[in-house]
């Protein structure tokens, strides 16, 4: 069970793997007034990613589930889950979380997990998303938030970054262009939730009471 704290604030855990730059977007979203979420805590799979170090630069409250010290799967994410339920948050983001998920722990949160993919799904799901882009030629490329199933990066779409692909691109300049928009949109997606705006409902992402495309709610990096 989720609770809100005394300012009525979404508590949100973000789990990393990393250096954390969506987080440090999501952090810095909740810093500003009126922001709707808190981040409650940061939890990462390996205790020398340096999201760590932001998360302690913020004042925010820090753990790592070691994935090593695990057998398996299931018994590094039973030990993930009583972790995060310690901070009842109300929802849970990957940020860069590296592990692949059991089904059991995606059904404890379900509807209340969120994860952002470098590709605008669900073309290019799991890794090496750009080189992918750019080998097929596609003119355009971008990130997408969306919630998270049992199918890897299978979940609903919440919202899409739309961003072009440029004569002379490569898979590190494209990336970093993808990246820019995913500190947008990543935040956003976060806020939505927060305000109670967002959910998931029959295996599809609603917004405002309204189901959204099967590509989420786009947004073209081109347009000012």
């Amino acid at each position: 069970m989720s609770v809100r704290n005394d300012d009525n604030r979404c508590r949100v855990v973000v789990l990393i793997s990393g250096s954390g730059t969506n987080l440090q977007a999501i952090i810095d979203g909740a810093a500003e007034q009126q922001c709707p979420y808190e981040v409650c805590a940061v939890i990462s799979n390996k205790p020398e990613a340096y999201g760590l170090a932001r998360a302690n630069d913020a004042g925010i409250e820090t753990a790592v589930v070691n994935h090593r010290e695990y057998l398996d799967r299931e018994g590094f994410d039973t030990a993930l889950i009583e972790v995060i339920d310690r901070y009842q948050p109300e929802l849970v983001v990957l940020a860069g979380f590296m592990r692949i998920l059991t089904p059991g722990f995606v059904r404890h949160y379900s509807g209340r997990l969120i994860n952002i993919h470098p590709s605008l799904l669900p073309k290019y799901q799991g890794l090496h998303t750009h080189q992918r882009a750019l080998d097929a030629g596609d003119s355009e490329h971008g990130a997408t938030v969306h919630f998270v199933t049992e199918e890897l990066d299978g979940g609903p779409p919440i919202v899409q970054a739309v961003v072009p692909v440029e004569s002379g691109d490569t898979a590190q300049s494209l990336a970093q262009r993808v990246q820019v928009q995913e500190h947008i949109i990543y935040p956003l997606a976060v806020e939505w939730f927060a305000e109670g705006r967002l959910r998931m409902a029959c295996d599809r992402a609603e917004l405002d009471g309204h189901p959204l495309p099967a590509s989420g709610h786009r947004i073209d990096s081109r347009v000012s």
